[in-house]
């Protein structure tokens, strides 16, 4: 508990120290507390000192540093944020070719064309007529379609079996990004890309399953992931 002085001058001089970056001098505490000497400031520094709130440092002219603050002087503590989860709804009809989102849309439905190996290829994509609502928020620009995850080869990535991901169209990928690739125009498989001179390897996330590698002529990108899915 300060005294009304010490609390006042510890006011002082944190303003001061924020202010100017440096320590007021015993001349201007004094004159600020309208105290007749200086031995009171003085005084009031030692309290301060041996009740942790000041730090004087030795060997230097003007070298206060303020601690800590008493608990009326502190900003109140922030209210943590409101979980407000994203719903997703799961009404699927119909078949799309791929869809372009229009920015006004709070969501988009997308096709859920089947099923993708998250482990060994599977026969390419198959059309199952069904659609997924996905927010307009996980999307960027270009045209996108779904998959529905099958396998557990990228569990070390966050993807599980029986999760919806997310994919942008395109031909092209950097090293490192998780692509669904066409393996010799029929199986189809979702991996991290790497290519290596004229190869091409698609590596799982899972230690239980080996990099398959295929020369780059066997190896066509489908999409990119951006986006996954899942329903709890």
């Amino acid at each position: 508990m300060l005294t009304a002085k010490q609390h006042e001058l510890l006011v002082f001089i944190d303003k001061h120290l924020r202010e100017t970056g440096c320590s007021p001098s015993f001349e201007e505490m004094k004159e600020a507390l309208d105290l007749r000497s200086k031995s009171g400031i003085h005084r009031l520094i030692s309290a301060l000192e041996e009740r942790g709130f000041l730090r004087r440092h030795k060997h230097r002219a003007r070298a206060l540093e303020v601690v800590r603050l008493p608990e009326d002087l502190l900003p109140p503590p922030r209210e943590a944020p409101r979980f407000a989860p994203n719903v997703i709804q799961g009404n699927f009809a119909g078949k799309l070719p791929g869809v372009r989102a229009a920015p006004e849309a709070g969501a988009v439905s997308l096709p859920l064309y089947g099923k993708i190996a998250a482990g060994l290829p599977i026969e390419a994509l198959r059309d199952d007529q069904e659609q997924v609502q996905v927010p307009l928020s996980l999307l960027g620009g270009g045209e996108h379609f779904a998959l529905m995850v099958e396998g557990d080869s990228m569990i070390e990535a966050g993807i599980l079996d029986g999760d919806v991901v997310v994919i942008r169209r395109g031909e092209t990928a950097e090293n490192g990004q998780i692509i669904v690739a066409l393996v010799d125009e029929n199986e189809v498989t979702l991996k991290r890309l790497r290519r290596r001179g004229q190869s091409v390897a698609l590596e799982p996330a899972n230690i239980r399953y080996e990099t398959k590698i295929f020369p780059a002529e066997r190896v066509r990108v489908q999409g990119l992931l951006v986006a996954l899915l899942r329903q709890y």
